[in-house]
This record gives C-alpha cells, sequence and structure tokens, in this order.
C-alpha cells in the first residue's frame, strides 16, 4: 500500500470511531436513568413503580435521573403497598 491509502484508511477508520462515540454518548443518559428506576426498583420493592419510572426515562429522553437516596427524585415513583 502506498502513503495516500494509508492515510485515507486512517481517516476513514477515525471518523468511524468519533461517530461511534458520539452515538454511545448520546444513548448514555436514558440507560443511566433505566438502570437507577432497576436499582430503586430493587430497593423499594412493591414501593417502587419501576415500569412508571422506566417510561418516564424514555419520555424525557434521560433529562430526569432518578437517585434512589433522593427521595424528591423518586417521590413520582412511589406508591402505598396495601
Amino acid at each position: 500500500m502506498d502513503t495516500r491509502t494509508r492515510n485515507f484508511i486512517r481517516t476513514v477508520l477515525l471518523m468511524f470511531l468519533t461517530a461511534s462515540v458520539f452515538l454511545v454518548v448520546d444513548a448514555n443518559p436514558i440507560g443511566v436513568c433505566i438502570r437507577n428506576c432497576a436499582q430503586c426498583k430493587k430497593m423499594f420493592g412493591p414501593y417502587f413503580e419501576g415500569q412508571l419510572c422506566a417510561d418516564a426515562c424514555v419520555k424525557f429522553k434521560g433529562k430526569i435521573i432518578p437517585d434512589c437516596e433522593d427521595i424528591a427524585s423518586i417521590a413520582p415513583f412511589l406508591s402505598k403497598f396495601e
């Protein structure tokens, strides 16, 4: 391979890797949000509405991330167990 071809291949690979990183970064907040919902469901069991929490993650695109130790962030997803 000549130098020109090698540089072209390196450039294409660099562009591909850069694009891949941006896709992972964009998807991350929703994943973190849903994982936090699952963690809270494990901690609070039937008192925590995990499905409602996950739906909110998708609806708000991970902008509101629940923290199991912050009652204000999980209050909408808590329910009384009867």
